[in-house]
């Protein structure tokens, strides 16, 4: 398949993440005339993305940031349904933002890699389950790669393009063209290694955060400043955190202790104890700071 033959982008998963990368693909893909269809099997998951999608384009047209022309068009070419398997037929490209759980990946990219035409690349978004545990299940291997998205997938400009042993170059250079047109920076990185690039050089930054306050250094808030207003970080590592999920950053350090057996990648005492007691972050009203007044 040559890149301008790209037309139909299914964004499998109605989270929060898979909304923002197909309403993304959407606007930004309007000129390169991408069809987007952003599908989950779960009703619910369907009924909170329509919704979302709703005020999302209506808040644009109120602060003046699309006109209500484009966000018709968006409209027209966004659609929002649960039949997963339907949807993969009539894929180009498929990119998968479902929970962060193997077993669930497997099965899905078993499933759909055997709708999907032969020529469809497939994507996963994770960004830390690599490509080559989907490949031994996957249909045409050498259409498969990560493609991981950055939190929020509307603001932020990097996408990172991760290239396994499997993986073809005529799918990489396909992927690297979606990025770009859809006002995304791709990166390419040549071989698997758990946390890619970005999240590497972040959990560095994040081990040595949390052993600050652990130390009793300094506090929450005096740290993240220091990276804010010392290294022109948009948001210091215990925000960071509390937006992406201190239940993330867990389960991510757990996974790759399992897989090192080096204590550098266990997770945090502190993050641990945030983790048992259900302080996620924002998204349960409390992490390293309190949301529950907002």
């Amino acid at each position: 398949m040559k890149i301008e033959e790209l037309k139909t982008i299914v964004v499998i998963g109605a989270g929060a993440m898979g909304q923002q990368i197909a309403m993304n693909t959407a606007i930004k893909g309007l000129s390169s005339g991408y069809r987007v269809i952003l599908c989950d099997s779960f009703p619910a998951a369907i009924e909170k993305a329509s919704s979302w999608a709703e005020s999302y384009l209506a808040g644009r047209v109120a602060k003046g940031r699309l006109t209500q022309e484009t966000a018709d068009q968006v409209k027209e070419n966004l659609v929002i349904t649960g039949d997963v398997d339907a949807a993969a037929e009539k894929a180009d490209l498929v990119i998968e933002a479902i929970i962060e759980k193997i077993e669930a990946k497997k099965e899905l990219f078993y499933r759909i890699s055997r709708c999907c035409r032969p020529d469809a690349v497939l994507a996963t978004n994770s960004s830390n389950i690599v490509s080559s545990k989907l490949a031994d299940v996957t249909v045409n291997p050498e259409r498969l790669l990560n493609i991981h998205y950055f939190n929020p997938a509307l603001v932020m400009e990097l996408v990172e393009l991760v290239k396994g042993p499997h993986t073809g170059e005529e799918a990489v250079e396909i992927a690297k063209e979606f990025a770009r047109n859809t006002g995304k920076t791709p990166i390419v990185i040549q071989k698997e290694i758990a946390g890619f690039v970005v999240n590497r050089i972040n959990a560095a930054v994040t081990h040595e955060a949390l052993s600050l306050l652990e130390k009793g250094v300094a506090s929450v808030e005096d740290i993240d400043l220091a990276a804010e207003k010392g290294l022109n970080y948009p948001m210091g590592p215990f925000r960071l955190m509390d937006l992406t999920g201190i239940d993330v950053n867990y389960l991510v350090r757990c996974d790759r202790f399992a897989e090192s057996q080096d204590p550098y990648d266990a997770p945090s005492p502190l993050v641990i104890e945030k983790y048992k007691k259900g302080e996620f972050g924002r998204k349960t009203g409390k992490g390293w700071y309190d949301y529950s007044g907002k």
